[in-house]
């Protein structure tokens, strides 16, 4: 019997080492849980382009939107473990869905980490009329605003909407929550005025700063960004510790192959590695993670890390989808 399970087990183990050498054979599918222009959108498509030169495959990047990305992540979750179908995913799908939502399958355990890509914070933004000159009198426009002045976000449970719930008990002042389905549709409803404010990514925002038809005035992180460098930190606009950034990583469904979940894993390194894929990351300032959180593990670590650290926190803001 046991001499019958090792043969099993070496046969297994042939079988994947035998798909990993012809993985991939044919277009690979990567889903974005979120809508088209949108954050998560643009880095889909720039890391596709990345992996489909190291990989000599075609990589197709498919949205599938809707409730804060679950439907997206739960057609990944269901997918044929053989890794032609890998998701694109966040904070806002992969981590505080699960404290929001109720999902019918488990994030640490229905999905194979492949690894981190990139870490982002937001920018405080505004529509391009707004009187407001610096993030003081912005908050102070709000509480003379209270109740009436609009906040955008892409989605309940998405970082735009968390963060801006965490804005609002920050300033102690409600805001009305307009939801939209994407970055890219609450951004064109900032620049046509329609809402007064959000927290957007740079990558988002940068074009429309340039053309002056949204204001910045802060960043949520510690330091400032090389690509904005006169846009001050929440520190020194007058918003002490009020800190928010969020990242992006690849997951394939349970039960893909670790040879497979292997290859991929070096063909996300190499696309980070790129130095032109890298440059535009930068560009849109992202922060690549360091050397040794780019495994699969690591990012299993780090996503249940994330998990007991943002779970209790929106549980305790009240944040649901009901």
């Amino acid at each position: 019997m046991k001499k019958w399970l090792l043969a099993l087990a070496c046969l297994a183990g042939f079988a994947g080492g035998a798909l990993a050498d012809d993985y991939p054979s044919r277009p690979i599918v990567m889903v974005v849980p979120l809508g088209v222009g949108g954050s998560t959108d643009v880095i889909a498509r720039l890391m596709a382009e990345g992996l489909r030169k190291t990989l000599n495959q075609t990589v197709v990047v498919e949205n599938t939107s809707g409730a804060g990305g679950t439907i997206g992540v739960s057609r990944v979750v269901h997918a044929t473990p053989d890794g032609y179908t890998i998701l694109i995913g966040q904070w806002g799908t992969n981590v505080a869905s699960g404290a929001i939502y109720k999902l019918n399958f488990d994030l640490m355990k229905d999905l194979e980490p492949i690894g981190l890509i990139a870490t982002q914070p937001f920018l405080i933004v505004s529509r391009g009329n707004m009187p407001a000159n610096n993030l003081k009198e912005l908050i102070a426009w709000i509480k003379a605003n209270a109740g009436k002045a609009t906040e955008g976000n892409s989605g309940v449970g998405s970082p735009s909407h968390v963060s801006g719930i965490l804005l609002q008990k920050a300033i102690g002042v409600p805001i009305q929550m307009v939801p939209y389905r994407s970055a890219g549709e609450s951004t064109q409803a900032l620049m046509a005025g329609q809402i007064d404010v959000m927290l957007n990514t740079p990558a988002v925002s940068m074009g429309q700063l340039a053309a002056h038809t949204i204001k910045a005035f802060a960043v949520t992180g510690n330091k400032r960004l090389a690509v904005l460098p006169d846009i001050p930190t929440t520190d020194e606009a007058g918003l002490p510790g009020f800190y928010f950034s969020f990242w992006h990583a690849f997951w394939a469904p349970k039960g893909t192959p670790k040879p497979i979940i292997a290859k991929l894993n070096a063909a996300l390194i190499a696309t980070l590695k790129d130095p032109v894929i890298h440059q535009k990351l930068v560009a849109l300032a992202n922060d690549e993670f360091p050397a040794d959180e780019e495994t699969p593990g690591a990012l299993r670590k780090f996503q249940q890390a994330e998990i007991d650290k943002w779970w209790p926190i929106i549980k305790d803001a009240g944040i649901t989808a009901h």
